[in-house]
């Protein structure tokens, strides 16, 4: 006797579409000024991966932090800075690829007159995904 299991289909490919989650607002202890962190994603238990578009505007970063396996920014729109720690600040721009290596303190965030989004993925390790430190101060913070 034959038998059939229902078994119920798991999507492999899933597709988020714009605009199907709220934005969220930077929080203050993470970041200075106004920012918008849009489509977060997380990866499944089987992979490690996450990020968001997030979106700076003029004068807005984020405070000094790292990553346990490094992140990556891809610039999307607008003009504005990265920074390691002990280093020039370096200006990025549409296009530009950041990485950044695992546990390097940084910052990123707009041009004091220009707004600036990128794409951040960054991978989980052990449960966290980044260490938040102190703000940059308006001294570190070109002008």
């Amino acid at each position: 006797m034959n038998s059939v299991i229902a078994t119920a289909h798991v999507p492999r490919v899933i597709v988020t579409p714009n605009g199907s989650q709220p934005s969220a607002k930077g929080p203050a202890d993470w970041f200075t000024g106004t920012v918008r962190v849009d489509a977060p994603f997380k990866s499944s238990d089987a992979a490690r991966v996450s990020g968001a578009t997030v979106t700076f505007e003029p004068g807005a970063r984020t405070a000094w932090h790292s990553h346990p396996l490094g992140q990556t920014l891809i610039v999307t729109a607008g003009s504005g800075f990265v920074q390691e720690w002990g280093q020039p600040v370096r200006q990025i721009r549409p296009g530009d690829t950041v990485w950044i290596a695992p546990q390097v303190k940084h910052w990123h965030g707009a041009a004091p007159t220009t707004a600036m989004t990128h794409i951040a993925i960054a991978e989980v390790l052990e449960g966290e995904v980044v260490e938040w430190m102190e703000q940059v101060s308006a001294a570190q913070y070109p002008q």
